[in-house]
């Protein structure tokens, strides 16, 4: 099959494998040979003769019995769908696993490894994996993280800087940051990469926390009141969330000012509905796509034991202005 590809067979025991530091092209050139070859992975083979179920699952993070509509949240659909896709090229199946299923479920579920998603500092899920020495990639920094964790992480702080770079070169001097107050990772990591900021430009920092469950709409858009109040006012408001910008927005309205004439409004976010919106609004996706591609990648890593691998890996944000954020080049130079 090497020769079929044009490769080496150290190249295609690294594509199947998913091993190895390869381009994406390489990649899917090996694997588009192996379907025309008939030809079934070499990682799916042994976890078969070994016992394996050449299945590899993906939780969603529980709360408890809060049901969360994961499937209808972008990011989480698209991580999903992308890891679904990531695991059928290497020959893998893929079981997403409802995040109502009861956490003691898993200790019966069978596969041969795990992508847990969005691990909490008191995560039964995880707890559980572990005790069962299940192979197990993170997708999101563990809260509490051990020597031997492996984990795939949108490289959220170089992100907001990009963010807070643009709305800086687009004139904001007052940047707000609704911040919602959560037990994972990601909301430590966007308040210090924002407060980092702040201090190296010497502007205000001007945070709002807001408890994201259980009903997160009314609590963020209470904290961009709260922002919106403040004296001097902001003349930028982030959202951390994929519906943030749709709250801002909202309380934007309600307190009669004009994006991007008095407010500049941003948010990270999956959601293709930005580019639509009056005025569309400027994003930072952390790309899902990517992030669950290189967690199915580690995670067959790590199911074949592979000890020359990198097991923290950051996947870079992508910026997409919009006029939400495209403030009048004569009010932008302070000008009348």
């Amino acid at each position: 099959m090497a020769a079929h590809a044009g490769v080496s067979t150290a190249t295609v025991s690294n594509a199947l494998n998913g091993t190895g530091r390869l381009s994406e092209t390489t990649r899917q050139r090996v694997l588009a040979a192996a379907r025309e070859l008939g030809y079934a992975p070499a990682s799916t083979a042994r976890a078969l003769a070994r016992g394996g179920t050449g299945v590899l699952g993906l939780t969603m993070t529980t709360y408890g019995d809060l049901p969360v509509a994961y499937t209808e949240i972008p990011y989480y659909a698209q991580l999903a769908l992308g890891a679904m896709a990531a695991a059928h090229k290497r020959g893998y199946l893929l079981q997403v696993m409802p995040s109502s299923m009861s956490p003691w479920m898993w200790l019966n579920a069978p596969m041969d490894g795990v992508i847990h998603v969005d691990p909490r500092a008191d995560d039964p899920v995880r707890s559980i994996l572990r005790e069962r020495g299940i192979p197990m990639v993170c997708q999101g920094r563990p809260p509490q993280p051990q020597w031997d964790d492996a984990w795939v992480d949108a490289d959220c702080e170089a992100g907001l800087r990009l963010l807070l770079d643009h709305l800086a070169e687009s004139g904001a001097r007052r940047i707000g940051l609704a911040l919602p107050l959560h037990d994972d990772a990601y909301p430590r990591l966007i308040a210090h990469a924002y407060q980092s900021w702040c201090d190296e430009h010497r502007m205000p920092a001007l945070v709002e926390e807001y408890a994201s469950l259980p009903d997160y709409f009314t609590a963020e858009q209470d904290a961009v009141s709260r922002l919106l109040d403040h004296d001097p006012r902001p003349d930028a408001v982030v959202g951390a969330y994929s519906d943030s910008g749709h709250n801002i927005l909202a309380v934007v309205r309600h307190h009669r000012l004009r994006v991007p004439q008095d407010l500049l409004v941003a948010c990270i976010s999956e959601d293709p509905d930005y580019a639509t919106t009056t005025p569309p609004v400027t994003t930072l996706s952390l790309r899902p796509d990517r992030v669950s591609d290189e967690a199915v990648d580690l995670l067959i890593a790590v199911i074949n034991a592979r000890s020359d691998v990198d097991r923290r890996r950051l996947v870079h944000p992508v910026l997409a202005p919009r006029r939400s954020t495209r403030r009048p080049v004569r009010q932008r130079n302070g000008t009348p």
